[in-house]
């Protein structure tokens, strides 16, 4: 099978494509054949072993794919070849074929593609964790949302407002921002022409945001915690800037409010059966239309290192996705 590479640590350019075996399913493991794969900010990182966890090379990124059921090991029972399936593991995904965990994959709703079902788990996944179970989102609340353009800021706005929250979407540019009020934000703010903190002031009339969610980081995490409301939850998901704040301390008490960290892929692997409750949930609200996932760009397995670069810089806006079966038909979005 053909797979996307990472042989020694760097920059996406060092990935290759080549033939390598493919995997057979152990026992409680599935072989997916790989028809899609979600691209996510921790598959730049991981390559350039700056992640949490460093898998020693050579091996393939890609945490999240959708596809059909190749091969089942001994002892899965609810699984069978030939089912089409999402399912999510640490890396591997960047392949024909990836070898998971039966836990792991849960089966894709029969009217959903495969591009769309390679781009749920890690951001709508890592959002209904968030405001779910780290933030217990009440309706009525106001929610503000960083770097809401990109994967995990859109789909914490659509998130949002399902939850029957006031969204405030916050992002670098007005054409970013329009994708917000399309995907359903209530107010916007753009934090490279205008105060963030003087503008959450205005739009909550000085109460403050009570939920924050940032995967962003650098500069606007301080100023955004400066808006919180009182016993306000201030959710860590990440740093796409790059820096990691060093927030006062005073703040949290003035405020009388949380910071909460949100890391999916620890809480999938150590509540697994909770985990598979907000995926189904999520997937009940994909097919009543509740949510729609932006796909603005789909590669090919061969400009995997592309679809990374254009990740960091920030060019998409909602989510990228690896096609890897070209016999799926590609459905909207823009093809790079």
């Amino acid at each position: 099978m053909r797979a996307v590479l990472c042989k020694a640590y760097g920059s996406p350019e060092t990935l290759v494509v080549e033939d390598v075996a493919p995997p057979t399913a152990g026992p409680g493991q599935v072989v997916v054949t790989v028809k899609a794969c979600g691209v996510n900010f921790p598959d730049t990182l991981i390559v350039r072993g700056l992640y949490q966890f460093k898998p020693p090379p050579p091996f393939s990124p890609g945490s999240e794919v959708a596809g059909i059921v190749k091969e089942v090991g001994e002892g899965v029972e609810t699984l069978k070849p030939g089912d089409r399936v999402i399912a999510f593991g640490a890396f591997g995904g960047f392949a024909e074929e990836m070898l998971v965990e039966s836990g792991a994959v849960i089966p894709m709703p029969a009217a959903m593609d495969f591009e769309t079902a390679a781009s749920i788990v890690m951001t709508y996944g890592t959002d209904m964790h968030a405001l779910k179970d780290r933030a217990h989102l009440q309706r009525g609340e106001t929610l503000l949302v960083l770097g809401a353009a990109g994967g995990i800021g859109l789909a914490a706005v659509e998130l949002g407002k399902v939850m029957g929250a006031t969204v405030i979407a916050a992002a670098s540019s007005d054409e970013k921002l329009a994708i917000c009020r399309q995907h359903g934000a209530d107010a916007v703010i753009n934090y490279r022409h205008e105060d963030l903190r003087g503008r959450i002031n205005a739009l909550t009339e000085r109460q403050g945001v009570d939920v924050i969610v940032d995967p962003v980081g650098g500069a606007y995490s301080e100023p955004a915690l400066r808006g919180m409301a009182w016993n306000g939850r201030f959710l860590v998901v990440g740093f796409t800037a790059g820096d990691i704040p060093r927030i006062p301390l005073n703040l949290p008490l003035l405020k009388g409010c949380a910071i909460v960290g949100v890391f999916w892929g620890s809480f999938a692997a150590r509540h697994p059966r909770q985990n598979q409750e907000n995926l189904r949930e999520l997937l009940r609200w994909f097919e009543a239309g509740k949510l729609r996932s932006r796909i603005s760009a789909r590669y090919p397995l061969e400009r995997a290192a592309e679809a990374l670069n254009d990740l960091s810089e920030r060019k998409v806006m909602g989510k990228a996705v690896l096609v890897v079966s070209e016999n799926d038909k590609l459905r909207g979005g823009k093809r790079r």
